[in-house]
């Protein structure tokens, strides 16, 4: 991307902030799906413990959005299922079920056991990459990441420039009783893996339970430095919010 390009959409990403920094998620999912200066826009979902509430955000407003789901090979079977479960029960009409491509896994990964030896290639290889090449033809995509989260997170904005594309975040600003409050109160399912001990989800291979008090992504990559998957990062580097939106 241009210099002067992204330093437009960083501008713009400001101005956003500014305009939004006291509107609700509801009005920031609002202005991402219906401004026509946003552009075409994606929802990125994992289809984790907290992925519903976007997933039904938008089922309200535009049910026939793009929803863009990363199937690394390596979820656990509940997450499948319940991916199945929630898109049928949502109505969810563009759902994209976005793979690594089987020839870079055979190269690069042939035994499955990269998590193990290299758990931030394996991302790149079952994440990055692929919702790289899905996210071209968007502007934009949509993200449930939050500032309670922590860690690259706590500095959260609504509106991200990163990579050439705008980023937009609309619980970031929420707590966990406000995703527990919103749950309930619309009845939606919980992923079955959260009543047993699993807050954050994952893959399978690099998610663990968490015990009662730690922080609840302590169980992913547990005993390593790592993280973040990756699909966040700009050239393998976290960005925070706070660099790039001001």
């Amino acid at each position: 991307m241009p210099l002067d390009a992204e330093i437009r959409l960083r501008e713009r990403a400001d101005r956003l902030n500014e305009s939004y920094r006291h509107h609700s998620a509801v009005a920031v999912m609002s202005r991402a799906l219906g401004d026509p200066d946003v552009g075409p826009i994606a929802l990125v979902s994992s289809f984790g413990a907290e992925s519903i509430v976007l997933l039904h955000m938008l089922s309200v407003m535009d049910r026939h959005a793009p929803v863009l789901f990363l199937e690394t090979g390596m979820l656990f079977p509940e997450t499948l299922t319940y991916q199945r479960e929630v898109a049928e029960r949502l109505n969810l009409t563009d759902m994209r079920v976005i793979r690594p491509d089987s020839a870079d896994l055979f190269k690069a990964d042939p035994e499955g056991d990269l998590n193990g030896r290299d758990p931030d290639a394996c991302c790149a290889l079952r994440k990055t990459r692929p919702l790289e090449l899905a996210l071209r033809g968007f502007d934009g995509w949509i993200t449930g990441r939050k500032r309670f989260q922590g860690g690259t997170r706590a500095a959260l904005d609504f509106f991200e420039a990163e990579g050439g594309l705008l980023k937009v975040n609309p619980l970031a600003h929420w707590e966990p009783a406000d995703v527990a409050d919103y749950m309930t109160n619309n009845r939606l399912p919980r992923h079955p893996l959260v009543a047993m001990g699993y807050p954050s989800i994952g893959c399978a291979p690099c998610t663990s339970r968490v015990a009662p008090g730690e922080d609840p992504r302590s169980g992913r990559w547990r005993g390593r430095a790592k993280t973040e998957c990756g699909i966040h990062f700009v050239n393998g580097r976290p960005v925070p919010a706070a660099t790039v939106a001001g």
